[in-house]
């Protein structure tokens, strides 16, 4: 016998089932039907979800149409609005953010509440955001008829994301929805515009992962109206009620917030459904003893006022790099400087006093 034939056949790979289509054949395409803003409107006062996320949408897009048609939808939303409590929630990655908001959304579902839950995360420009990941993490509550899950767009400007984010805060309202959580990951700069569209600020915390005061920003306890530990179950236990401890006394150094309000740490256990409902009467509490003393109202003018101000300067910022004799300015008056011809400050003053008065340039 032919010792290469057996060789080569040895090797021989049959053809095998060949890869099916990506898309279904058989699939028709459905024309996406353009409401009017009056539709749009009765849409989500009647609490239609496909309406209420196409108008989410508009408000994402920066097509100018889009915009005017979500302002107009926004204003006639207005009179329905301001009837939910607004609360972020932060915390470290791997904290557990996901199972807590199931695990609390799935007890405030229970006893008769309508959750929305908004996740905002404008930190990553190159990998534009892993958030879309919360509505597999959140396998019930995705599927809870009470609560509607919706992530924000990961690219563009802390601001502009932010601002869009309070829009939808407004719809959702609108809708029905009567407690709104803001999602946002990690600890930085987003914290800080969640913080200002919020009524209670929960920071999610974790025991036994290395220095716990030092593994978070001062600035953030000092925003917290809470601190949750998580994951307090089997072993994690003592280690969580320790921490509760050290953040306790770290409370302490802190100066009262404008509130009045004295925040607490509490354990919690999102796998052992531990906690949660303590975690909810704080913030009940909380909301009965600002809206007692007036900080409540106070606070949510104040933000109404800081977003108007911050909506101010992210159009004067839009108008200005769009202007197309801007840009070609910025691009004369770069190459001077990058060649050390011109002063970067005094290239800029020169920029902006030519979209002021580009007549006289």
């Amino acid at each position: 016998m032919d010792k290469d034939k057996i060789y080569k056949s040895a090797l021989s790979v049959s053809e095998g089932v060949g890869q099916p289509p990506s898309v279904n054949p058989n699939l028709r395409k459905v024309k996406r039907i353009n409401l009017s803003s009056k539709e749009f409107v009765k849409g989500i006062l009647d609490g239609d979800r496909v309406i209420l996320s196409r108008a989410i949408t508009l408000i994402e897009s920066n097509l100018p149409e889009h915009t005017l048609q979500a302002q107009q939808i926004i204003e006639k939303c207005l009179p329905y609005t301001g009837k939910s409590i607004r609360i972020g929630i932060t915390g470290v990655p791997g904290v557990g953010k996901s199972s807590f908001i199931e695990s609390v959304g799935n007890y405030l579902t229970e006893h008769g509440h309508k959750l929305c839950v908004l996740a905002i995360d404008p930190s990553s420009e190159k990998s534009k955001g892993s958030i879309l990941g919360d509505k597999t993490r959140m396998e019930t509550l995705a599927v809870n008829p009470d609560a509607f899950i919706r992530p924000s767009p990961a690219a563009g400007s802390l601001g502009g994301v932010a601002r869009k984010t309070r829009e939808s805060i407004l719809l959702c309202e609108a809708a029905g929805f009567d407690v709104i959580f803001v999602e946002t990951v990690g600890v930085g700069q987003s914290e800080l515009a969640v913080h200002s569209m919020v009524d209670f600020f929960l920071l999610l915390m974790l025991a036994g992962a290395g220095d716990e005061l030092q593994g978070i920003k001062r600035g953030i306890m000092e925003m917290a109206d809470l601190i949750a530990i998580t994951k307090s179950d089997g072993e994690n236990i003592s280690k969580a009620n320790q921490a509760c401890g050290e953040f306790r006394s770290a409370l302490h150094l802190f100066p009262l917030s404008e509130s009045k309000w004295i925040p607490k740490v509490l354990a919690c256990s999102a796998r052992n459904k531990t906690g949660i409902q303590e975690i909810w009467d704080n913030i009940i509490e909380y909301r009965n003893y600002t809206a007692a003393n007036g900080f409540y109202i106070q606070n949510r003018r104040q933000q109404a006022r800081y977003w108007m101000i911050e909506t101010i300067n992210e159009q004067l910022k839009a108008n200005f790099y769009n202007n197309e004799l801007v840009q070609e300015k910025i691009r004369e008056l770069e190459n001077k400087v990058l060649n050390d011809k011109l002063n970067p400050f005094i290239a800029a003053q020169k920029i902006i006093e030519f979209y002021y008065k580009p007549g006289k340039q």
